[in-house]
């Protein structure tokens, strides 16, 4: 692992608007760190609001032109598990995009944040009955069939409200991403879609249903995907089926998920979007060519890729604890207020991240380090390794970037935590868009409390 100048900030992992000011201090579109963590205390979410904004633009604008450029219509959809909140959903609503939704919780956000229930779309292996008619109800856009069962689910509770409901089929391609197994939602053997082999007896039952209108086909391979290849050979296996599937009927759309990866650190190298769309693209195109059949429209489903860098995690510093290791090494532990209840991805499934000193700057020696939260767990590591100084001390703020995906979105209020808060940064200007927990918060919910 090299040695960075923790005193510099890559602006391949932090956001766009990310810099130290004259003094050292880490801002955020103008707003020194000390002064957000005075105000709203820490831990604290920071979204660098403008390159949230800006970066769902740029997504939606790469895969139309590079569609555009092979005589075909792409259409994105913010996959809202990444992070949704009606603020959120208000920005990507404005840069073009849909918004995808797999609750009724997020449906209801998504509703709150006045999207257009056209431009949504309900996803889940599991809805419920009240979830499906809520969608319906609501009049959204697309419910995407994850099983046989949902078929006569959802026309039934279409037809009692006398509506037609456009529905895509999720399908596994047999396509394994580049990722870890837990975030590779291709595989044949796991809860999420049909096999290919099956859609064609899937999208009949579909057919038969007058309270139905079947779009396309739906696929997701993984997530944190760097490289182009399995999207091309999905597309191609998704296809084929889709051929087929027009000798019965219209099949206008082909939705190819997302999972486009972000740096976490250093060594992360993800393309840049223009090339992965015109990439995948191209391929599509090659594909549709060679079966001589229409280009429908391919639409997408970026969730990470619009706001994991966007946003950085402010922790303050509690404790700081060298350890020997055998052979004389030191391992420092540098713990901080926070940990696995704000950022659950490390333990959940090993992923990295990387940490800046934020509240001053050092010419102290880097040393290695393992940012480590305050949860009794040996696993609630938000850092596993990367460099601080070496005068890292009590009461420094330091900043972990690229934590706006998955991290409030999996959050959880263990050892009794309190949610931190959300706080957007814009101009200067910053303000709370979702309230953090205290305890009196926490305490509310348990009814043996008396008085």
């Amino acid at each position: 692992m090299t040695q960075p100048d923790n005193n510099l900030l890559n602006p391949a992992i932090f956001s766009r608007s990310v810099a130290r000011d004259s003094s050292g201090i880490v801002t955020v579109s103008g707003v020194r760190v000390t002064d957000l963590a005075q105000q709203f205390g820490t831990p604290l979410y920071v979204v660098d609001e403008v390159d949230a904004r800006e970066t769902a633009v740029e997504i939606r604008e790469a895969f139309e032109g590079a569609f555009a450029r092979v005589g075909a219509t792409a259409k994105t959809y913010y996959a809202g598990k990444a992070f949704l909140c009606t603020e959120v959903a208000r920005w990507v609503d404005e840069a073009g995009m849909g918004v995808d939704v797999c609750s009724g919780g997020e449906l209801a956000v998504a509703l709150a944040a006045d999207v257009p229930p056209a431009r949504i779309g309900l996803h889940g292996n599991n809805k419920s009955v009240a979830e499906i008619s809520m969608a319906v109800e609501a009049g959204v856009g697309s419910i995407i069939i994850d099983s046989l069962i949902e078929i006569e689910r959802i026309a039934s509770i279409a037809a009692a409200a006398g509506v037609v409901q456009n529905v895509r089929l999720r399908v596994n391609s047999g396509v394994h991403a580049n990722t870890h197994e837990y975030l590779a939602t291709s595989h044949e053997d796991q809860k999420f879609g049909l096999p290919l082999s099956a859609a064609p007896d899937a999208v009949a039952r579909i057919r038969s249903r007058e309270s139905l209108k079947f779009l396309g086909l739906h696929c997701h391979i993984g997530s944190q995907i760097f490289a182009s290849e399995g999207f091309a050979e999905s597309a191609r296996r998704l296809l084929e089926v889709h051929r087929d599937l027009l000798v019965d009927g219209p099949v206008p759309e082909l939705n190819l998920g997302g999972g486009f990866g972000i740096a976490y650190t250093e060594e992360d190298e993800p393309p840049k979007i223009t090339e992965l769309a015109n990439q995948i693209a191209g391929a599509v195109r090659s594909a549709v060519d060679d079966l001589a059949i229409p280009m429908p429209i391919v639409l997408f489903e970026p969730g990470r890729a619009v706001i994991g860098r966007s946003t950085l995690t402010l922790y303050t510093v509690g404790t700081v604890k060298p350890v020997a290791l055998e052979g004389g090494a030191v391992r420092t532990y540098v713990s901080v207020d926070g940990g696995m209840s704000d950022n659950a991805r490390p333990a959940l499934y090993g992923a990295d991240y990387s940490v800046r000193l934020a509240s001053r700057v050092s010419d102290a020696d880097p040393i290695l380090i393992r940012l480590a939260g305050k949860h009794c767990e040996s696993g609630d590591i938000i850092v596993h390794s990367d460099y601080l100084p070496a005068d890292i001390s009590p009461d420094d703020l330091v900043a972990v970037p690229a934590t706006g995906a998955y991290c409030w979105s999996l959050s959880s209020n263990y050892n009794y935590l309190g949610r931190p808060p959300v706080v957007a940064v814009r101009g200067g200007q910053a303000r709370m868009i979702v309230r953090g927990e205290g305890l009196t918060e926490l305490l509310s919910r348990d009814c043996g409390i008396v008085g």
